[in-house]
C-alpha cells in the first residue's frame, strides 16, 4: 500500500497559516512585553504601581501615514505610599519591527478626572472623561465629557473642545 501524499498547495496553505499564527502570537507578545516594561519603569520612578486591571490598548493611525500606532491608557497609584493614582496615555510606534515609546502624557487621575479610553478615529485618541462638579466629593465625579488627544512630534496635545485639562503633558 502506497502512502498517501498531500499536494504541495495544501502542505503549503497549512504551513503558511500556522506560520503566520506564530509569528503573530510572537509579535502580540513582544508589544505587550515592551508595554510591560515602560509602564514598570515608571512605576519605579513614581515610588507606585500599575493597576493592571484598569489599562486598555487600542491601535489606530495618529500621524496620518497608514500606519498604525499603539495607544495605552494605565493608571499607577500608590506613588511613594499614598493613596494618589494617575492615569496616563501612552503612544508606541513600531520601529524595526518592535514597539517603541513615543511619547507619554498624564491625562487623569485623582481629584482630578475620570478617564477612559474609547478609540483612535481620524488621526485623533478619543476619551470618555469624568470632571468633578462644584459639588462633587473626591470620590465621585458627575460630569460627563468627551476629549481628544491629537499627537504633534513626540507630544500629545489636548483638544479643549470644552475639556478639563490633564495636568502635565510630556
Amino acid at each position: 500500500m502506497r502512502p498517501r501524499v498531500l499536494p504541495i498547495t495544501v502542505l503549503t496553505t497549512f504551513a503558511f497559516f500556522f506560520c503566520s499564527d506564530a509569528v503573530a502570537s510572537v509579535r502580540q507578545d513582544q508589544d505587550a512585553a515592551a508595554i510591560d516594561n515602560f509602564i514598570a519603569r515608571q512605576a519605579r520612578r513614581e515610588r507606585g504601581e500599575e493597576y493592571r486591571e484598569a489599562r486598555k490598548v487600542v491601535v489606530g493611525d495618529l500621524t496620518h501615514d497608514g500606519v498604525p500606532e499603539t495607544v495605552v491608557l494605565y493608571t499607577i497609584e500608590g506613588q511613594g505610599g499614598t493613596n494618589l493614582h494617575i492615569q496616563y496615555l501612552a503612544v508606541f510606534s513600531r520601529q524595526r519591527g518592535k514597539l517603541s515609546a513615543v511619547t507619554h502624557a498624564d491625562v487623569g487621575g485623582k481629584s482630578v478626572r475620570s478617564v477612559e479610553l474609547r478609540s483612535v478615529e481620524h488621526n485623533a485618541i478619543l476619551l470618555e472623561t469624568m470632571g468633578y462638579g462644584p459639588k462633587d466629593a473626591q470620590c465621585c465625579p458627575s460630569v460627563k465629557r468627551m476629549t481628544r488627544y491629537v499627537l504633534s512630534g513626540r507630544k500629545l496635545h489636548e483638544q479643549k473642545e470644552g475639556a478639563s485639562q490633564g495636568r502635565r503633558h510630556s
